[in-house]
């Protein structure tokens, strides 16, 4: 059985072997050590409310029951932009005219913005290449609503979600060739690491303050803004479906977009109920895979289980319940994996 667990502090190996599959552009999975045991240790003081909501994130990871394996990670920021500056680039429009000499030109243009200040954040979604068969990605992706669902007050009205953006198997990205690193002076992969460690001082001290005329960038730059990795296009096609969309903000590094939802219209929060456990130890097989997770807060759980979303109790077996930390007369929150909206 696979399901969703809080992250703890024996996972940091398997976190790493994680990190070193991503390729580079993940810039919340670095590849060391030190960050990795720190996001640790800052998801714990999260569950235990010892710290301030700035510094607030959690961190769960995708389990294998047999081997207790870590195969995949997802997280949540609970606020970004209070305690350090969240930067991305705003797509907008310039306008130049004159009635004199009959010109009226519209260009498009990026502008450093810190306008997601204060929303929520999902970040750090990986999954071993191995393991993304079946419905892994999607509960991987969606356990995250249920958390958020079932805690609500912890979390801000907006929420957003950084698209990897386009690079090559070398790590490098046209559109950092074209912006970042004409201010920078290194490649896109040290760049990267740096904002993946912590080291984010440099974005504001050498990023231009003035907005840059996207005519001005390669062709190959302006080929790949907004546009997704294409290892990451199931990733959006999932947020998309959960009421998501692109509002014109894009990552300053790599050019990938920034979708963004209302907390309470999102897909999975919205639609999913609480179903009390039934006394019956043998699920029906033939109902459809939903999300499943638990209200246990300390020790959150989330599986794929068969269950009717329209009823009013779930059946599950001992060997689920024994994971999902439940017994008969608690309540688990259901929701159908897949869903589709209601035409008027």
């Amino acid at each position: 059985m696979m399901f969703i667990r809080p992250v703890k502090h024996g996972d940091l190996p398997q976190l790493l072997a994680l990190a070193s599959k991503t390729g580079g552009g993940l810039t919340s999975l670095p590849a060391d050590s030190a960050t990795l045991s720190a996001r640790i240790e800052r998801s714990i003081q999260t569950w235990q409310g010892t710290l301030p909501r700035a510094e607030q994130g959690y961190v769960f990871v995708l389990t294998e029951s047999d081997s207790g394996k870590a195969v995949g990670i997802c997280a949540i920021e609970v606020a970004v932009g209070l305690q350090d500056p969240w930067y991305n680039f705003r797509v907008g429009t310039q306008v130049h005219a004159s009635k004199e000499l009959n010109v009226y030109t519209k260009l498009p243009i990026l502008s450093l913005s810190n306008d997601h200040t204060e929303s929520s954040e999902l970040c750090t979604l990986f999954l071993d290449p191995d393991y993304r068969h079946g419905k892994n990605g999607y509960l991987l992706s969606k356990s995250r609503f249920l958390f958020m669902a079932a805690f609500r007050d912890r979390f801000m009205q907006r929420v957003v979600a950084e698209m990897r953006g386009v690079s090559d198997e070398n790590g490098r990205s046209p559109f950092w060739d074209s912006v970042g690193g004409r201010f920078f002076s290194m490649d896109f992969s040290a760049a990267d690491f740096l904002s993946g460690t912590g080291r984010k001082a440099f974005i504001a001290e050498l990023m231009p303050k003035y907005p840059l005329y996207i005519a001005y960038l390669s062709e190959e730059a302006q080929a790949v803004i907004a546009r997704v990795h294409p290892l990451t296009e199931p990733a959006r096609a999932v947020l998309e479906t959960e009421g998501f969309r692109y509002q014109n903000y894009i990552d300053i590094f790599d050019g990938g977009p920034t979708l963004e939802c209302d907390i309470d219209r999102v897909g999975t929060i919205r639609k999913s109920r609480l179903l009390r456990v039934s006394p019956d130890t043998i699920p029906d097989q033939t109902l459809p895979l939903c999300l499943v997770s638990n209200d246990n807060y300390l020790h959150f759980r989330a599986m794929l289980l068969p269950a009717d979303p329209d009823a009013e109790t779930i059946t599950v077996s001992p060997a689920v319940a024994e994971v999902m930390k439940c017994q008969p007369g608690d309540v688990l929150r259901v929701v159908s994996l897949f869903f589709a909206e209601k035409k008027a």
